[in-house]
């Protein structure tokens, strides 16, 4: 295929350097978006005056031919054309001849493929958040079957104070309700029309921008021809996003992991969502977690990757940019991935309520109770905080919990215990008496099971 610059060399390109500038095999994915935006240029063109209305009309039709061709498999990329940009306008001037090569008036590749990267990241930003609310439904969902599961709740991965199995979960809902307010927020920076901008310095053509904008469902355009071939930071906050989003799935990737092991036997995944070993017979491995868990740094690394490549270009467009899809595409195609594959596997899991009760009977999780009990008798804080210190240290020595310590022994430090002080630290009542607003108690939790769901409402 001959480069569109042959008119300037005296020789063609080499196959090494041709090889080494293409992009075709990573570019290749937005075909729908580059002709799209070639077909809303294409009818402006023609609306302006600036080509024939008769010959914009071919155009449209040519490239309607093409994306119906691509989309069914009759027509192929070939990886010989540098990028999609090219395939596609090689492809037009073959079907229509001359009025094939008026396509790129009032335009270069540079807005063209700022275009077509807005249009990617908008695309991609509705089928990320979709991934992220199907696994929101699935934990609202668990949570409404476990308000009463009583669990202990960790700090330093210590049994720290008694709290719901739904509760825990809807901490990770709130990660990715405000991941999904996240993607909302790039895709305001995102839906900002380029086209137009050109190289760097517009166009004399008597262009119409707004009517593009408006054609392509773009709520604004870029004020700065410049800043509009040259910015990609609608990218990297993309990128940003998948990673912190990835992150959080990485938090709870690793709470199932523990879950899973027998050291805390709380969950039990279903056997099309583990793996065994080649050698040990009794292995149920949660490989899926884990995988997440390694994947998240391949996301770390493309935002840091695409962090590096702009970090030093001046303005405006450098061969540099062209660096920006593929470490992108890789995110998006990671995070969709792991969110679909946790959201199942979360569905199909058994929770071990029994075995999440037991283990916060064994770590003196409402020693906090006991204070605080203390406290409500009249006791000052630091007093009651160290006398139950020294209660727990009996209970220690004895090979005894809280609840098992007779009342004489917790008299023994404070006249104030009486017998109702075994209901005070009843593991249950201890999760129904913390009734602040976001507690574990079960109004509380219920309160914010209907605020996902009221969420979830106002996404869809």
């Amino acid at each position: 295929m001959e480069t569109m610059w042959a008119g300037r060399f005296e020789k063609p390109i080499s196959e090494l350097t041709n090889d080494f500038n293409a992009s075709i095999l990573i570019d290749g994915r937005m075909f729908e978006e580059d002709i799209r935006g070639s077909m809303a240029h294409a009818a402006m063109l023609g609306a302006q005056g600036i080509i024939a209305k008769e010959e914009a009309d071919k155009l449209i039709g040519g490239l309607e031919g093409i994306l119906s061709d691509m989309k069914s498999g009759a027509l192929q990329i070939d990886e010989s054309a540098e990028d999609i940009h090219m395939f596609v306008e090689a492809e037009l001037t073959k079907r229509l001849g001359e009025t094939g090569k008026r396509l790129h008036t009032a335009r270069s590749r540079n807005d063209q493929v700022a275009l077509d990267n807005r249009l990617y990241v908008k695309k991609e930003i509705a089928a990320v958040k979709d991934k992220l609310q199907t696994l929101l439904s699935v934990l609202k969902e668990m949570a409404k079957d476990n308000v009463e599961t009583v669990m202990p709740g960790y700090t330093h991965l210590q049994r720290a104070q008694p709290v719901t199995f739904a509760h825990h979960l809807l901490a990770y809902a709130a990660m990715f309700m405000r991941d999904c307010d996240r993607l909302d927020d790039v895709y305001k920076r995102a839906d900002v029309l380029p086209l137009g901008s050109c190289a760097l310095a517009g166009t004399t053509h008597p262009i119409d921008r707004f009517a593009v904008a408006e054609s392509l469902g773009f709520s604004e355009v870029c004020f700065n021809s410049m800043d509009g071939v040259s910015d990609r930071d609608f990218m990297l906050e993309f990128a940003a996003a998948l990673s912190i989003a990835m992150m959080h799935l990485s938090r709870l990737s690793e709470e199932v992991v523990l879950w899973c092991s027998w050291e805390f036997k709380f969950l039990e995944l279903d056997d099309a969502f583990a793996t065994g070993s080649s050698i040990m017979p009794q292995k149920k491995n949660p490989d899926i977690s884990e995988l997440v868990r390694g994947k998240t740094g391949r996301v770390y690394g493309n935002l840091v990757a695409l962090l590096t490549m702009m970090k030093g270009l001046p303005l405006a467009y450098n061969k540099d940019m062209q660096e920006d899809k593929e470490n992108l595409f890789d995110s998006v195609d990671t995070v969709k991935t792991c969110l679909a594959i946790t959201a199942e596997m979360l569905r199909t899991a058994t929770v071990l309520k029994d075995n999440m009760l037991a283990a916060g009977k064994k770590g003196f999780i409402n020693a906090t109770d006991v204070a605080d009990y203390l406290v409500k008798k009249g006791e000052a804080f630091r007093s009651a905080y160290k006398i139950t210190g020294q209660l727990v240290a009996e209970a220690i020595a004895k090979n005894a919990t809280l609840e098992e310590l007779p009342l004489k022994e917790y008299q023994k430090y404070s006249p104030l215990f009486k017998e109702d002080i075994y209901g005070a630290i009843d593991l249950k009542n201890c999760v129904e008496k913390r009734t602040s607003f976001g507690g574990p108690a079960k109004d509380s939790v219920l309160a914010q099971i209907e605020r996902v769901e009221e969420f979830l409402k106002g996404k869809k």
